[in-house]
């Protein structure tokens, strides 16, 4: 049933903008959920009932994470059931959630993994950084493991360029469900390369979905240029 929900080998665009960024807002997001749709893509990650909501009418699965700063708590990807059940009343056909064993302010994972599945009766898709961590979500009833955190969760580790694509592999070769690749696949060559490692569909989200990261990148580039 969750499989069927992400076909294999296809494409999740990440819709998602910040409050400092211009195109952040429902209307904004529901017109890049369409052209996602039209591209080709298989499945949507999107940020907030709200923009869940704007989402729908693209008619893709649809992917719901809720976005909670609270201080003191380094988990922010949906850390509690009740950011969970507003995503699902939203509309969103799976819930995301940050699978590591970090300090939340919400329920423990094992038991918010199980209340979205079973109270909630949504599959979960859960965001890990380690080859552990991806284990571990799948004995508490995980639907999909995602590579999402890797290289995100060490403050005080170089930042990483490139994908963990020997994490995806390592993954694939020790879960028995899906694996999402996500994190830093900013190029159609990376996203297969993905697939090649064994992942069964692959999330990218800045070099589709925000034009002003885009931009800064080949401004960027130019600037260095002889």
């Amino acid at each position: 049933m969750s499989e069927s929900l992400i076909p294999r080998g296809t494409l999740i665009v990440s819709c998602q903008a910040r409050p400092d960024n211009p195109l952040h807002g429902p209307q904004f997001m529901g017109a890049m959920a369409l052209a996602a749709a039209q591209g080709g893509a298989s499945a949507l990650r999107v940020n907030g009932a709200e923009d869940v909501r704007a989402a729908m009418p693209a008619g893709l699965p649809i992917i719901g994470i809720a976005k909670i700063v609270s201080e003191g708590f380094p988990v922010y990807i949906t850390p509690s059931l009740a950011a969970a059940a507003e995503l699902v009343e939203a509309g969103a056909d799976i819930v995301a959630l940050d699978a590591t064993p970090r300090p939340r302010d919400g329920e423990p994972l094992a038991e918010l993994i199980r209340r979205v599945s079973e109270d909630l009766a949504t599959p979960v898709f859960a965001d890990v950084s380690t080859l552990e961590e991806g284990l571990a979500a799948e004995q508490m009833g995980a639907a999909f493991i995602s590579s999402t955190l890797a290289g995100y969760t060490d403050p005080a580790a170089p930042k990483a360029i490139l994908p963990d694509l020997a994490l995806i592999a390592a993954l694939a070769a020790r879960v028995s469900v899906p694996v999402i690749a996500e994190g830093r696949f900013n190029t159609p060559e990376l996203a297969r390369a993905a697939l090649d490692a064994g992942a069964h569909a692959v999330v990218v989200g800045t070099m589709i979905t925000n034009p002003r990261e885009i931009t800064r990148s080949f401004a960027s580039a130019l600037k260095r240029a002889p």
